[in-house]
C-alpha cells in the first residue's frame, strides 16, 4: 500500500525540519538572556521559516511557486547554518551539541534538496 501524501506534515522535509525546530528552540533556551533578542531570536525565526515555507510550498497549486517557496526554505535553513557555527564559536553551544543539530541541518537540507528536484522535474 502507497503512503500518499495529504498533507505537508506528511512531507519528510517538513518531519525532519520540525525535528530541527525543536532542537533549536531546545539549545536556545540555554543562551544567555541578553542574547534573546539577538541570536536567539533571530535562529528560531529561521528555524521556523524553515517548516512553514515548506507547508507553503506545499499548498501551491504550481511547480513553479512549491519551487519559489521551497528554495526560501533552504535559504533559511543555510541562514540558520552560518548561527549555529556563530553560536559553536562563542562558546553558546559545545562541539558536540553543534555536531549533532549541525548534522540534523545537513538531513534536512538533502531532504529539501531532493523536494526542489522533483518539484522542478514534474513540470518537465
Amino acid at each position: 500500500m502507497e503512503n500518499k501524501i495529504q498533507f505537508f506534515t506528511d512531507l519528510n522535509a517538513w518531519k525532519e525540519g520540525h525535528v530541527l525546530v525543536l532542537e533549536v528552540y531546545k539549545i536556545t533556551k540555554e543562551f544567555p538572556k541578553d542574547e534573546l533578542f539577538g541570536i536567539v531570536n533571530q535562529m528560531r525565526r529561521c528555524a521556523v521559516s524553515i517548516t512553514s515555507n515548506i507547508a507553503e510550498g506545499f499548498s501551491r497549486q504550481s511547480y513553479k511557486e512549491k519551487v519559489q517557496f521551497y528554495s526560501i526554505s533552504q535559504g533559511s535553513l543555510t541562514e540558520l547554518q552560518n548561527q549555529l557555527i556563530i553560536s559553536k564559536d562563542v562558546g553558546y553551544i559545545s562541539e558536540d551539541k553543534y555536531a549533532e543539530i549541525a548534522d540534523q541541518s545537513v538531513k534536512v537540507k538533502k531532504i529539501l534538496g531532493g523536494l526542489i528536484w522533483s518539484s522542478k522535474n514534474h513540470d518537465s
